[in-house]
């Protein structure tokens, strides 16, 4: 489990050895939900997605990726479901690659049917079964660029393509369709101008992803010494939803003496400790807090979360060298850390107003004497000052007893 600085989510599109001819790099397998929030353990500085599940497990949410984005992990897509995430979030800054992804940004292409395809197991590298119609797109381009097919031909090979169910698409098929405009003559020109095949058009932009991916890595190589997004200068982070944040806490997980640790696992501990009350109150008051700051419109300044996360460090005793071991361990990734950050900073900026944060708010003092007299503290002083001669110099009270 050491740190990746760049991430890539490959499966059918290009196999994990041909990418790791491109650049090193860490390859999972097709993204599926909660893929991502998992990856975000490894620190690293880019993630590249190129394939991803769908229909038999829940696909990769875009949630997982807005987080990534968030902890300053600059996430690339392209040539599958890559191509699709980016179309739908190169406004919150992921990054499309490739001609595929293009065609999405542009509308050419709608459907996720355009990149589905049937493949083999982990077992097989994920060997692709049926042909994508993007690559029959691709060849009918090529065609028509270079005069073996009319416009219209090119638009019945296309057509023919998309008629036929995804998992059951092979060339041989589309070439066999009995369609107006596409006949054996027509078969025959495309088999002479493309003897291997169709063009692999997913593959020629799996490849872009992960270069163009590989290439901000190299850049970025000396840009942060930490990516724990805590003192990194990032932007205010997002508030994802009660529903999304559940669904972390139970997808999401800890990276503890080399190994991962199931942030489930960790709860479950919690629930049954003595101290899970006490802990559980401590976490909601200051969740609380920092929720009321923001209705109140309070906001934190990127100088207030830098000195919050100073703090947060130096209550743990932590070194830099040793904070990011902390946040793993913790299991917080880069955005995880951002928003803790931003509550403890918002928390304190409340503190710090309270007198005019509700009507006829409490003061300092009365902050400082409420605590004391809570945790016990205020009574103690009393005995102890109470045992002595004399209290800010004057003499000691005398109880008449009747």
């Amino acid at each position: 489990m050491r740190r990746a600085p760049l991430v890539v989510f490959l499966g059918p599109s290009l196999s994990a050895p041909e990418a790791r001819r491109i650049t090193r790099c860490t390859v999972l397998p097709p993204a599926r939900q909660g893929d991502v929030w998992r990856a975000l353990a490894l620190r690293p500085r880019a993630i590249a997605l190129v394939d991803g599940l769908f229909e038999s497990t829940p696909s990769v949410w875009h949630h997982e990726l807005l987080d990534a984005l968030d902890a300053g992990v600059a996430v690339f897509g392209g040539a599958s479901m890559g191509a699709l995430r980016a179309a739908e979030l190169s406004r919150h800054g992921m990054v499309g690659v490739g001609r595929i992804h293009g065609w999405y940004r542009d509308g050419v292409v709608r459907g996720d049917d355009e990149v589905a395809l049937l493949h083999a197991g982990a077992e097989l590298g994920f060997r692709p079964l049926t042909l994508p119609l993007v690559n029959v797109r691709r060849a009918a381009e090529l065609a028509l660029e270079a005069g073996a097919l009319t416009a219209r031909e090119a638009r019945a090979l296309v057509a023919a393509g998309a008629a036929i169910f995804y998992q059951e698409r092979t060339w041989k098929l589309v070439l066999a369709a009995d369609r107006p405009h596409l006949g054996p003559a027509v078969a025959s020109k495309l088999r002479a101008l493309f003897p291997g095949g169709p063009p692999d058009l997913k593959a020629d932009d799996a490849r872009a992803t992960i270069e163009a991916a590989a290439t901000f890595v190299r850049a970025a190589v000396h840009a942060h010494p930490s990516r724990g997004g805590a003192l990194g200068g990032l932007p205010p982070p997002r508030r994802p939803s009660a529903l999304v944040r559940r669904r972390k806490l139970a997808e999401g997980h800890s990276i503890a003496a080399g190994r991962a640790v199931a942030s489930s696992d960790v709860l479950a501990e919690l629930q049954a400790s003595p101290e899970a009350t006490t802990l559980r109150e401590l976490g909601l008051r200051r969740a609380l807090l920092a929720g009321f700051a923001r209705a109140l419109g309070i906001a934190a300044t990127e100088a207030d979360r830098e000195v919050a996360a100073r703090e947060l460090f130096a209550a743990r005793g932590l070194p830099p060298r040793g904070r990011d071991a902390f946040l793993a361990e913790s299991g917080l990734d880069g955005a995880d850390t951002a928003r803790l950050v931003e509550d403890l900073a918002l928390e304190r900026l409340l503190l710090e107003s309270a007198a005019r944060a509700v009507p006829d708010g409490p003061s300092s003092d009365e902050g400082l004497a409420l605590g004391a007299r809570l945790t016990g503290r205020w009574a103690e002083l009393a005995r102890r000052l109470a045992r002595g001669s004399f209290t800010k110099g004057l003499p000691r009270a005398k109880i008449e007893r009747p």
